[in-house]
């Protein structure tokens, strides 16, 4: 039997982890499994990691557990996929991982069946995830950085292990393993961008310590916008960590990106680029314009009043700035139905009130309109049409 600080402790890890983000299917069970996972190579879907005795994990040993958490091998000796994120999830102290274990096993069972994968061959064949975990998977547990501050290290450790972040913010090879020297440097996950962590951010303003906490903490920040998407479910399970652990991850994240400034100065520019798009009107006879203005400007007018939650400014939002208009696509189609906290207030999807040339002309203006240094986006329609038809890039 484990304690109740133990399982306490799971709790967190298992926030952390994200576990319920990607076991629990729409409308499902909590960590019952059976969400789709789409990847280059077909689809996986999630298992049930509940204690029941015949579908989840209710029959499995702690070393079986572990096994699976470090080396990526099922209790039945089946290779798994690496859309289990057992690369990061290595690096867990046995601690952690016993506390993450006490904790799936004092949930509620589920008896719910995982539906078959659908890989295309030969990915569908597991003995060939041997090869795979020779080259790219090294089962070590996390060593601290005995240069850096512990602060640093523990921040080092919540990203790179259980929170996994690297698996979405980079970008894979071919054979679909994570890319060493470009490490938290960007990468696309269910249609959407997951933007680069580091000096390679388009966003116009550089990413702080200071602005990386308040987005991880509150899922905004007032000079990049809210969390949307994929990242919303990810923020509103970190609200289980403390504000140490929160801290941490944002010292470790911030010192990925070397081009930061400090707060007056993020203001002073901030000022800047919204004076900048106020005082630059493309013509309204556009089709993006007249759509923007029947649409979004009651929200996002620039030097309008909040109406209600977060009025995120468009001049400052790194989806505006990327160099690719995915994400900003997916929020007009898709609204923010959930977000963070009811705080930050709801935006209504428009995927049935727009046609696909309605969303690429109100992109695209968006795009003149507030990031006017940066070039044109390319190949608008085509990615309105994947986000329409949920195909990811």
């Amino acid at each position: 039997m484990y304690s109740a600080a133990t399982i306490a402790r799971g709790r967190q890890l298992a926030a952390l982890g994200d576990c319920a983000v990607c076991h629990t299917e729409a409308n499902g069970a909590i960590n019952a499994g059976g969400r789709p996972l789409e990847t280059p190579f077909g689809i996986i879907y999630s298992t049930n990691i509940t204690p029941d005795l015949e579908t989840g994990i209710g029959a499995w040993s702690y070393p079986a557990f572990e096994r699976t958490m470090r080396e990526g091998i099922h209790r039945d000796g089946r290779h798994l996929y690496p859309a289990f994120p057992y690369t990061h999830f290595a690096k867990a102290t046995d601690a952690d991982l016993q506390a993450l274990y006490a904790y799936l096993m004092a949930q509620a069972p589920v008896h719910a069946d995982t539906p078959e994968n659908a890989l295309a061959f030969p990915f569908n064949w597991r003995p060939l995830m041997a090869g795979w975990n020779a080259l790219f998977h090294q089962p070590g547990v996390f060593e601290a950085d005995a240069t850096k501050s512990a602060m640093w290290n523990r921040g080092a450790y919540l990203v790179e292990g259980l929170g996994h972040c690297g698996a979405c913010h980079s970008p894979r090879n071919a054979l679909g393993a994570e890319k060493a020297k470009a490490h938290l440097a960007g990468g696309f996950a269910e249609g959407w961008e997951a933007p680069p962590l580091t000096s390679l951010s388009h966003a116009p303003i550089p990413w702080s310590e200071d602005e990386l906490y308040a987005y991880l903490r509150t899922g905004e920040s007032r000079f990049h916008g809210v969390a949307a998407g994929p990242m919303a479910p990810v923020v509103k399970e970190l609200a289980s960590l403390p504000d140490e652990d929160i801290r941490a991850m944002a010292i470790y994240l911030g010192w990925f990106n070397d081009t930061a400034i400090n707060e007056p100065a993020q203001a002073a520019l901030a000022a800047e680029l919204e004076t900048l798009t106020s005082t630059r009107t493309v013509s309204v006879s556009t089709v993006g314009a007249r759509i923007y203005q029947g649409a979004c400007a009651v929200c996002h007018a620039v030097g309008g009043a909040p109406l209600f939650g977060s009025r995120p400014s468009l001049a400052l939002n790194s989806n505006l700035h990327s160099t690719v208009p995915d994400n900003l696509i997916q929020v007009i189609l898709h609204g923010i139905a959930s977000p963070v906290s009811s705080d930050l207030g709801y935006m209504p999807a428009f995927k049935d009130s727009m046609t696909d040339d309605q969303v690429a002309e109100l992109v695209s203006y968006l795009r003149r309109q507030f990031a006017p240094e940066k070039p044109p986006w390319s190949g608008v329609h085509a990615a309105v049409n994947r986000a329409r038809q949920g195909i990811s890039r």
